[in-house]
């Protein structure tokens, strides 16, 4: 399921079409019916921590090599970790989204 989810595919079935556009999914998977939306007002906080520990991680972990290779100055560094910081929790969204789905169709499968 997270291999799929990670493709931007339905989690249960595998099929494409599951975005509306790049920041919304569909209502239900074209092929499988899957709920895409749980219907929890809270549902997707898990998706943004994902989101903010992946995209943020990496910004840091980045910066940091920018830091070590551009020694002893800072000023590439920051502008890595900041232009990062910023443009990949976007860039990541809809994938936190669906890993999110699959992690929570483990523990509470879709009914038939």
């Amino acid at each position: 399921m997270f291999g799929r989810a990670l493709i931007l595919r339905c989690p249960r079935c595998g099929t494409g079409g599951v975005l509306a556009s790049w920041f919304k999914l569909k209502d239900h998977c074209p092929v499988c019916e899957l709920a895409l939306d749980r219907g929890e007002a809270d549902y997707w906080i898990g998706a943004y921590a994902i989101n903010l520990v992946v995209a943020e991680g990496l910004a840091a972990l980045v910066g940091m090599l920018v830091l070590l290779a551009t020694w002893p100055r800072p000023f590439p560094a920051s502008v890595a970790a900041i232009t990062l910081a910023v443009a990949l929790p976007f860039a990541f969204f809809p994938f936190s989204r669906l890993v999110w789905l699959a992690w929570d169709l483990t523990f509470r499968p879709a009914g038939e």
